[in-house]
């Protein structure tokens, strides 16, 4: 059973929503933020991305930095930029890119059901990543940004949703500086409310599809407050953390691609001869070569494109991992060939999201700084829920998804 919860949302004007509204934190550096907040006092980054209001150099990490958020995010309160709605309400979020529109669910999920894995994983997270968030929590009192989740689609909730859109206009509509459009409506009608919470009771879970670091660590800091509150009853709003629920066939991921700063030693005629024992090699030339199917691989190497097929018997088809295709590349090139054992500390590895393009990858080698470049076939919707559901864990940096959510259209406080 999982838990859908309405809560009274903290929300901009609708007159400086698109200035206000930000990407979400751990997309750009703080250089890219400080530059993207510039002569913009709306920006959310000013209390996501709060070191960007200090001088250069200050340790993103210290407590000056966290305690910025918090006199941000109380200005923005008291200026008026983020105002409280007067009832508890659910939400609707749709993003439009290339053509495609997505509609979400933005509710509270719960912290017994991240605690009881009914909300369900696919990627480990990294202790000083969880901490960093769980502080930023901790002082603002607040999910400032919502995390990404994806459930089994459910055709009454989507029902609900297109009529409700179709009856009712936006509260927000706006094309962002990318050109991804972010379409926001309050979902006012308790009625409908009531049943979408209670048709999100019969699933058997929802999934983490980005955001992992800051479901972490919304859902410890809901945690410690309840240990800490010796009158809890458990109907506490820091038992409930912001969500955007997708449902999984709405939802495109799109490649996570490799570049490689060297051969660990080999020349470029003997690493193809030691690939060519896992992969049927085809070479493709100059033009940019894009994988077609599963287990096929694009390398950018030399100035040459090339098609990479894993041979049968290099992968096993029933092993929820050993499926996948950043399995196959790192036990088939990334390890054995190019020496690179650990994707997470490696310093002679480098990720690309497919957004970019595979434009991208031969920028990358042409300029010197790598020496080769992987771009592989995305994941499934339905690879990441198998994992998910087996309790496995993809390889580092295995999914992208796009549109990635604004932040800032709508906060929880825990309070």
């Amino acid at each position: 059973m999982a838990i859908l919860k309405a809560f009274k949302g903290l929300r901009p004007p609708q007159e400086i929503v698109k200035e206000l509204a930000s990407r979400p934190y751990d997309v750009l550096n703080s250089a890219e933020a400080r530059e993207e907040a510039k002569g913009n006092e709306y920006s959310l980054l000013h209390i996501i991305k709060p070191e960007i209001d200090l001088p250069d150099g200050t340790d993103l990490y210290s407590q000056e930095v966290y305690n910025k958020a918090k006199e941000n995010f109380e200005a923005f309160k008291s200026k008026g930029w983020l105002t409280p709605d007067e009832e508890d309400y659910l939400y609707i979020y749709a993003q439009t890119m290339f053509g495609k529109t997505q509609y979400g669910i933005v509710g509270c999920a719960s912290v017994d059901d991240y605690m009881n894995n009914v909300i369900k994983k696919h990627e480990l997270t990294r202790p000083d990543k969880e901490q960093d968030r769980m502080k930023h929590v901790r002082i603002t009192n607040a999910n400032m940004e919502p995390v990404f989740f994806s459930y089994p689609a459910v055709e009454e909730i989507d029902q609900i949703v297109t009529d409700y859109v179709k009856a009712n206009n936006a509260d927000y509509d706006f094309t962002a500086d990318d050109g991804v459009g972010h379409h926001f409506w309050v979902l006012r009608d308790k009625s409908k409310i009531d049943r979408i919470i209670s048709l999100f009771e019969k699933l058997p879970a929802t999934y983490v599809a980005d955001g992992h670091h800051r479901t972490a660590a919304a859902a410890l800091v809901g945690n410690e407050k309840r240990k800490a509150n010796p009158n809890h009853t458990g109907n506490e709003e820091y038992n409930y953390f912001l969500a955007v629920h997708f449902p999984d066939n709405q939802l495109t991921i799109i490649d996570y691609n490799r570049v490689v700063k060297d051969l660990n030693g080999n020349s470029p005629a003997e690493f193809l001869q030691k690939l060519n024992e896992g992969f049927e090699i085809k070479e493709m030339g100059e033009e940019i070569y894009k994988p077609d199917t599963l287990h096929n691989f694009s390398m950018y190497l030399e100035g040459t494109w090339y098609s990479l097929t894993a041979k049968q018997g290099t992968y096993d088809d029933n092993d929820t991992i050993g499926v996948l295709d950043v399995t196959i590349l790192t036990k088939q090139v990334l390890d054995p060939i190019l020496g690179i054992e650990d994707l997470r500390r490696s310093k002679r590895i480098d990720f690309v999201g497919g957004i970019r393009g595979l434009g991208e990858l031969k920028k990358r080698v042409e300029g010197g700084e790598m020496k080769v470049a992987f771009a592989l076939y995305p994941v499934s919707m339905q690879q990441l829920i198998n994992i998910a559901d087996s309790g496995e864990i993809m390889p580092p940096k295995t999914t992208w998804f796009e549109p990635k959510l604004r932040s800032g259209l709508v906060v929880h406080e825990l309070n």
